[in-house]
């Protein structure tokens, strides 16, 4: 399960706390006696927060989910995720979603154990049914590489389709990241292309960035550099590093400026700039590299006055993002 540093409580609620959609809404709602500890989780008192959560836990699956994720993320507390496995099995038999997934992984870090796989792909099939969408593509894991159970794609995929298609945008992206990227998947390039689009259109950082990766690249349909460099900047102005380079490079493609055959102010400035982040964040030997070569070429063409004002904004982003 995805580490959660921090959530707001409405957001909690909803992602974690929908008990059964068969079902429908139960009578006896577990997070409505969890109210003033999901307020202290709010406000960052993990130590009260923590001891809210555990007086409900002899008969809240929610609060026992919930200390779970305490131990799992370190909140007030060193992390540890055997105190995290045993409160998210808790939280599993009282069919909470998440803790379904959340105990499905805990059993996948000792697959091989007797019985683990099998009860770990049961788990993330109980989460599925109960709301959890994205567990369906874990579960297609499985299928696909052949793991514990026949190898079957065409039933991985179609899990996973199963949730894309039930508008779940977690799911569209990994099953767009299978038909591009997967090896152990044939390659479609058109229909990811078509899933990443529709991830993006609900927000997901990571689809909007391979989309316009595809979109700059003309893989799976034609080429739009307007619309990449458009989606890429926005992704690096919030932030998100892997946009940074790629958006360099796009504004170093642009066509130059017809009277001195470079580019033009403008895009040069934004060459400068987004290279410079890049090189302050990225770890990536090769991706340095890059960096430093259109770094130098740049500077090369760039005039010097330019950089102390350049220099100051590239810092006001860097500083925004911080950590």
């Amino acid at each position: 399960m995805q580490s959660i540093r921090h959530l707001p409580t409405l957001f909690l609620l909803v992602l974690l706390c929908a008990t059964s959609h068969a079902a429908g809404v139960p009578s006896n709602d577990p997070a409505k006696p969890l109210r003033s500890a999901y307020a202290l989780l709010d406000q960052g008192d993990y130590p009260r927060a923590y001891a809210a959560f555990l007086r409900q836990s002899a008969r809240n699956p929610l609060a026992q989910f919930s200390l779970g994720l305490f131990h799992q993320n370190g909140w007030g507390r060193p992390a540890d995720r055997d105190a995290a496995c045993a409160w998210y099995a808790k939280a599993a038999r009282g069919k909470i979603p998440a803790a379904l997934h959340a105990t499905g992984d805990c059993l996948m870090r000792t697959p091989d154990a007797p019985g683990n796989a099998s009860a770990a792909l049961a788990s993330y099939e109980a989460a599925a049914s109960n709301g959890h969408l994205i567990s369906l593509c874990t579960a297609a894991e499985f299928y696909v590489r052949g793991r514990y159970v026949a190898r079957d794609v065409t039933r991985g995929l179609g899990m996973c389709s199963q949730a894309a298609l039930a508008n779940s945008p977690p799911a569209m992206l990994y099953l767009a990241n299978y038909l591009r990227d997967d090896a152990d998947v044939p390659r479609d390039l058109p229909g990811a292309r078509h899933w990443y689009q529709l991830a993006a259109e609900r927000q997901m950082p990571e689809a909007r960035y391979k989309l316009a990766i595809m979109q700059a690249q003309g893989e799976g349909g034609a080429v739009d550099v307007d619309a990449a460099l458009a989606a890429l900047e926005e992704l690096a102005a919030a932030g998100y590093l892997p946009a940074y380079l790629p958006t360099a490079t796009l504004y170093a493609h642009l066509p130059p400026d017809a009277n001195t055959g470079a580019p033009s102010a403008a895009h040069l400035a934004k060459i400068y700039l987004w290279t410079s982040a890049a090189k302050a964040r990225l770890n990536d030997p090769a991706l340095l590299n890059q960096a430093e070569q259109l770094l130098a070429q740049v500077l090369a063409i760039m005039p010097p006055q330019w950089r102390t004002d350049l220099d100051n904004k590239i810092a006001v982003h860097l500083a925004k993002f911080a950590g």
